[in-house]
């Protein structure tokens, strides 16, 4: 069987970052999918699951209330719990998705009031969810990520 890209990456010279993962083209129109790794793998505790969440829904209901929002086919959590796949309609860079992500990390950053989705009846585990936390993740990753524009995987 043929190893998946992702499983390529050597992941003890990962950190946070924002990657273009792959690009797949159907029918002429190309998906972009960005590896926004939050925590360097291997190395430092994962994401909390109760964070994982809160940034999952936060970060969703941004992207798609932003002007962009056509362009966005999903956002959400690694299995890993060392971040999150963002896929958009297009042929990206990870330059030009950066505005994006930037934007999306400073809604977190600065979200108040009720988490979007954390009721009962939107989610499936609505109670699992922890803003201070998510918070401090995204404060941490946006800072990382504006210091040292990592867009391209290590070799």
């Amino acid at each position: 069987m043929e190893r998946i890209a992702s499983f390529q990456i050597n992941h003890l010279t990962l950190f946070p970052g924002l990657y273009v993962s792959r690009r797949d083209e159907k029918g002429g129109q190309v998906v972009t999918t960005f590896d926004l790794r939050i925590t360097a793998p291997n190395r430092e505790p994962v994401i909390d699951v109760p964070a994982l969440h809160t940034i999952e829904h936060l970060g969703a209901t941004f992207l798609r209330n932003h002007a962009k929002k056509g362009d966005v086919v999903y956002f959400g959590p690694m299995g890993c719990r060392t971040g999150c796949y963002l896929l958009l309609f297009g042929d990206w860079t990870a330059e030009e998705a950066f505005p994006l992500v930037d934007e999306m990390c400073e809604f977190i950053v600065h979200f108040e009031g009720d988490i979007p989705g954390a009721k009962p009846e939107e989610c499936g585990n609505y109670s699992e969810q922890n803003l201070n936390m998510a918070k401090f993740y995204i404060a941490r990753y946006q800072q990382e990520l504006r210091q040292n524009k990592r867009f391209v995987y290590p070799d």
